[in-house]
């Protein structure tokens, strides 16, 4: 028997709304920073230089991150049926962190993409590990699995970063999260990743509204669950792990950005999904454009501006939910 999805209609004028925002904030994010850029006159040889190989990349970089984290989240707190719940749940920051510190103490002269190569690798076996763990025993067996492999693997990160007290500077620098980038590469590189993860989670948005049902009505509508809970938090996961290997961990965008879409659209994720990926892109490029320019010359993390936006907004849900 087939599954009846629920009936599904983006409405219009939210996508035109948020298809003009996510213009708008690439427009300003192009035009401010150290060298402020007008487009009244053209572009001059330098002008141009600095927005196709700084600006454009970064910005590009943020709004992938962005909206790959958001409908990350949005495909977690599906499969568990929670609105609090996060990309990052079932082990994948402790494992990017663990990679990165193995990268930083032990291969500190190695090429560039030792960092962001570790991080991938301990992401997904993190993930892996916790499915392979808990996936037998539902949703709550996943998310125990979950916070049980992340705290042996926080403790494995403490002991080599205590034995390596000369490399805590830089592994802290990357855990806070940092849209940095040397040009076309990482953002391009993500892309590889995100683009298919992405685009699964949005062919199955509708699917996602079923997981409100208990197991059993899922099996009684042709629906494995087990291998459908499986698809979508790999998906997830396999997008929330290129994107914190490339920027580092960026804190609240999978968790507050899908729940503050729900409160606008509704609860079908058939809407849900799509606005998450144009709200998390919007999101992350304006407080990465905040972050290099409030305090010029300096530069702030956005992983901290993602912290200091997210955490009061997350305690407001946690007061609702």
């Amino acid at each position: 028997m087939r599954a009846a999805l629920p009936p599904f209609r983006l409405n219009r004028r939210h996508g035109i709304l948020w298809a003009g925002a996510v213009a708008a904030t690439v427009v300003v994010a192009i035009g401010l920073g150290a060298a402020d850029i007008t487009f009244l006159n053209g572009l001059d040889a330098t002008e141009w230089s600095i927005v196709s190989q700084w600006r454009a990349p970064r910005i590009v970089l943020g709004l992938v991150a962005g909206a790959s984290l958001a409908v990350a989240g949005a495909g977690y707190q599906a499969v568990f049926r929670n609105p609090l719940a996060d990309p990052y749940l079932l082990g994948a920051a402790a494992g990017a962190g663990l990679g990165a510190t193995i990268a930083f103490v032990l291969a500190p002269d190695a090429t560039p993409w030792a960092v962001p190569g570790f991080a991938f690798a301990g992401a997904i076996l993190a993930v892996a590990i916790a499915a392979m763990v808990g996936q037998r025993r539902g949703s709550l067996g996943l998310i125990l699995a979950g916070i049980a492999i992340s705290a042996f693997i926080s403790a494995l990160q403490t002991f080599l970063l205590v034995t390596n007290s000369p490399r805590i500077a830089e592994v802290y620098s990357w855990l806070i999260g940092r849209l940095s980038t040397a040009g076309w590469v990482e953002p391009l590189t993500v892309m590889v990743y995100v683009v298919p993860a992405v685009g699964l989670l949005v062919a199955m948005r509708r699917r996602l509204d079923l997981f409100h049902l208990d197991d059993a009505e899922l099996h009684s509508l042709g629906i494995d669950p087990d291998r459908t809970r499986l698809l979508v938090l790999g998906a997830a996961t396999l997008a929330t792990a290129a994107v914190v290997a490339a920027v580092g961990l960026i804190a609240f965008v999978g968790l507050i950005i899908p729940h503050a879409s729900r409160r606008l659209v509704g609860g079908s994720y058939g809407r849900i999904v799509p606005i998450s990926a144009a709200m998390g892109a919007v999101f992350l490029v304006a407080a990465d454009t905040f972050a290099r320019t409030a305090f010029a010359p300096a530069e702030l993390p956005v992983g901290v501006v993602t912290a200091l936006a997210g955490a009061p907004a997350f305690i407001y849900l946690l007061n609702k939910t």
